[in-house]
């Protein structure tokens, strides 16, 4: 079993540590540099604790037939929180993690060890350039929660990137991702562009507080080629004890505005967050 204590170590890009929750047996939060990244209860693995987890835990429980096996590819690994939530709520799932930190990584499954049989393959890698050398229509989902330091890297921003997204999906794949912006969002307007330009579905889930500009937050992006159940999540998110709104159509359209998709050339990394922004939801 592992030793309730917290474990610190400097990985490859800062300093990570492990702090385990005194209100739940064997349950972990991990840092990086200070910043909440992950949280993972071994005992309940299907325990999302922070918001922007269980808004994407809603959106991959409405994927296909619940229960259903599934090829996930998974862009940024943290403590391997969603992975692992899959595993258990969709058992004979097939998933890659792809993560940059492979001292991360190893921390993670030291300390943090996965299931036997989990059907998680662990990829110490860059996303993009990972995401480059996938096979075409290999995934059914791929998320990506990637964040250098507290920001989405610039080359996880562009257009040919959502270009890339949308080649390694199948035709009835779902793309979600773990974006961060306050008011004006420049950022998050630019990659509504950009998944506009190459998914014919595109949906907006966010705290209301967080789209009516006032603070930085979370927002959770949904691309497909055909409708998402827009129903099913609004009923999710509205359940949640932070609810959230469920934008598409007409009123994300709005909110994108003018906003044009974004060349790699030209592409930049989401903001650097107020401090005290991000904590446990």
């Amino acid at each position: 079993m592992t030793d309730l204590i917290p474990v610190t170590r400097t990985v490859d890009h800062g300093v990570a540590k492990l702090m385990p929750d005194v209100d739940r047996e064997r349950a972990w939060l991990l840092t990086v540099d200070g910043a909440p990244q992950s949280y993972v209860d071994l005992d309940e693995p299907t325990h999302l604790e922070f918001e922007y987890a269980r808004r994407l835990g809603h959106v991959l429980d409405g994927v296909g037939e619940p229960g259903r096996a599934l090829d996930v590819v998974h862009l940024g690994g943290g403590a391997l929180t969603l992975p692992r939530y899959l595993a258990a709520t969709r058992p004979g799932t097939r998933q890659d993690v792809v993560e940059a930190d492979r001292a991360l990584l190893e921390l993670v499954v030291e300390h943090l060890p996965l299931p036997d049989g989990a059907g998680i393959a662990l990829h110490a890698a860059d996303a993009r350039r990972w995401l480059e050398k996938a096979p075409e229509g290999s995934a059914d989902v791929l998320v990506a929660d990637v964040f250098g330091g507290s920001r989405v890297p610039a080359h996880l921003a562009s257009v040919e990137y959502a270009r890339e997204a949308a080649r390694v999906l199948r035709g009835g794949g779902i793309y979600l991702a773990n974006l961060a912006d306050a008011a004006p969002f420049a950022f998050l307007r630019s990659q509504l562009a950009n998944f506009a330009e190459v998914f014919e579905e595109l949906v907006l889930i966010a705290e209301p507080g967080v789209l009516r500009g006032r603070r930085f937050g979370n927002a959770v992006l949904v691309a497909g080629q055909l409708p998402v159940d827009t129903a099913f999540l609004a009923r999710r998110t509205a359940a949640d004890a932070f609810p959230a709104r469920v934008e598409h159509g007409a009123g994300l359209r709005e909110f994108i505005g003018a906003a044009r998709p974004v060349r790699d050339e030209d592409a930049v990394a989401s903001p650097e967050p107020p401090d005290g922004a991000f904590g446990i939801g």
